[in-house]
């Protein structure tokens, strides 16, 4: 079935719910009720309580209606005709305010017993729709037009798709999801907590978490090193003029953390780092021998997110961007793009995600309707889009131009990632940006001694670390490949008696520059053995009268099951070589 068919159901059940909920409810008060990408939802100010237990009961109504193939039938009205037909109904009033400025006629679809406000689709008759294709997931609260200013509505959700089959699937995913999810993954493995006290949107890191930040950080430094980036430290706190100057204060002025010292300067929290680093560039002069210049940072930026948009580490106040900020020539742009392209492939291959198949590129243009959106001449967005396009094609990259997903001040690559559901995610990205250097008045001087205004180039590998872990933990469902797991061997000590030897054993493999940790706690060892699963350590060594005797470990793998007796010497060359081969 194809999706707009798939979006006329959808559509035309939300409408059914309405009617549904209107007939438990007559004095119900409507909002919206849009089809979404899994189904739809409608919001409603309901005159007396719903619960997820009246779920059921609304289902049920919706097939009776199903039933008695209804036809949806459109009409136009005048403003006139549309305000007494809904006259007791304040958020379709609102709706036909808006609509009034743009329309001189105002649609509307009957559906059985419920007319709505509506441009459609919807299906010709309700027997299109299969009665065992939806379902109702939840109820919500949601303010009405998003706003938390505004009144409190009451949403229900429902899924919706082709066939049973579909549905069964998707809610099968939506477990293993569930399962998955980096908030609950996240406090399994001690990785990350969140206080009221601080805040919300601002998490908290353990040693655990912080070390895996760290790895992820190393790793993205230890691949870039050859190719010249430099690292820089900046403050937290900018002037407002800073980003004035920058754009972005017009273009986020509503997301910005503003602070006031002693005196009368106003300041803002950063939320992103290039303005300062500008700052850097601009510090001396600078010659056409000079460039390209690589700045690169692991920092902390600060966006004012609405609270009911915070989404564990998913989405957060206090971000850390594993930023890099390269100033070249125009001649130059192509190959530090290729550069970062080439970084991007190391790290994601290294994760065993820059396979075929499991990423795409967005060549992410203007929206040639919306002009205003975007700094810059024309011409200069025209050249910044062509030169990626062939460092796209050159490359072989799997590319789509995507109009309307630039950045406001340039075209940008977008890497577009698929994790192990199957679920879409953006994360590195290389930016072409030849407005701000000109803003800041960068400049220097070419190989004729005149005087010309670098290019600069974005590029994030991991983007926001608190996101690109969230993905992680979620994509690998929190087992880890052996480079990036917290600890990558726990020794078990079948009893107190072995204490010693599993002590030289961890002693051994520190050496070897393992993360490995000991359970010396009085559990039975089947205890052990199931807590170390639930941790989900890549490895784990059995340490008893045998193994002692023998001066060997028996070894199981969290991905393979036992192995068997090895030797520690072994066992170190087995992971080093595995970590050699990771990388």
């Amino acid at each position: 079935m194809n999706e707009m068919k798939l979006g006329a159901i959808r559509h035309t059940l939300a409408h059914l719910l309405a009617q549904a909920v209107k007939e438990r409810d007559p004095k119900v008060k409507f909002a919206t009720g849009p089809a979404t990408e899994t189904g739809f939802y409608y919001d409603f100010k309901l005159s007396k309580e719903l619960g997820e237990a009246n779920l059921e009961k609304l289902e049920k109504g919706m097939r009776l209606l199903l039933k008695e193939n209804l036809e949806p039938k459109v009409e136009t009205l005048s403003e006139e005709d549309a305000r007494e037909l809904f006259k007791d109904q304040p958020y379709k009033l609102e709706i036909i305010d808006e609509i009034v400025g743009n329309k001189e006629k105002i649609s509307i679809y009957t559906i059985g017993e419920f007319t709505d406000l509506c441009e459609g689709p919807h299906v010709e008759n309700t027997k299109e729709i299969d009665p065992d294709a939806f379902k109702l997931t939840r109820i919500a609260g949601a303010y009405w037009k998003g706003d938390e200013n505004n009144t409190m509505l009451t949403r229900i959700y429902g899924l919706a798709f082709s066939n049973k089959k579909e549905l069964e699937e998707y809610e099968k995913q939506q477990e293993e999801a569930r399962a998955r999810d980096h908030r609950k993954l996240g406090k399994e493995l001690d990785l990350f907590t969140f206080s009221d006290l601080v805040g919300p949107g601002l998490p908290l890191f353990t040693p655990r978490g912080t070390l895996m930040r760290d790895l992820i950080v190393d790793k993205i430094t230890s691949i870039q090193s050859k190719y010249g980036y430099e690292k820089v430290t900046i403050p937290h706190l900018a002037k407002r003029e800073l980003y004035q100057t920058s754009g972005h204060w017009e273009k986020f002025g509503d997301e910005l953390f503003k602070v006031y010292g002693k005196g009368d300067t106003e300041f803002i929290m950063k939320p992103m780092n290039c303005p300062h680093h500008t700052q850097i560039y601009a510090s001396k002069p600078r010659s056409y021998k000079d460039l390209p210049i690589r700045y690169t940072e692991t920092t902390m930026v600060y966006r004012d997110e609405q609270q009911g948009e915070l989404i564990g580490l998913g989405r957060v106040r206090s971000i850390t961007q594993d930023d890099g900020h390269v100033f070249c020539t125009p001649e130059q742009v192509k190959q530090e793009v290729k550069n970062i392209v080439k970084i991007v492939e190391a790290f994601y291959a290294s994760l065993g995600m820059y396979k075929k198949g499991l990423f795409w590129v967005s060549l992410s243009v203007r929206d040639p309707d919306d002009s205003e959106g975007y700094l810059g001449k024309p011409e200069q967005w025209e050249n910044a889009e062509n030169a990626l396009k062939e460092i796209a094609e050159e490359l072989e990259l799997p590319y789509t131009r995507v109009e309307g997903e630039a950045a406001f001040y340039g075209p940008k690559l977008d890497f577009m990632f698929f994790d192990a559901l199957g679920r879409e995610r953006q994360l590195a990205t290389a930016q072409l940006d030849f407005m701000m250097p000109e803003r800041f008045g960068l400049s220097y001087i070419d190989e004729n001694g005149e005087e010309k205004t670098p290019v600069m180039i974005h590029r994030a590998i991991a983007g926001s670390l608190e996101r690109f872990m969230a993905i992680m933990i979620e994509h690998f469902a929190g087992a880890f490949p052996l480079w990036l797991s917290p600890i990558q061997i726990k020794v078990l000590p079948v009893s107190e008696h072995f204490t010693t030897y599993a002590e030289g054993i961890v002693k051994e493999l520190k050496e070897a520059d393992f993360r490995v940790e000991i359970d010396e706690s009085n559990e039975t060892l089947g205890k052990k053995i199931r807590n170390v699963k639930t941790e989900k350590v890549p490895y784990f060594l059995v340490l008893g009268e045998r193994e002692e005797s023998a001066q060997q470990v028996t070894l199981e793998s969290r991905d393979k099951g036992k192995i068997g007796s090895i030797s520690i010497n072994a066992l170190i060359e087995r992971l080093q070589r595995e970590m050699k081969e990771k990388k």
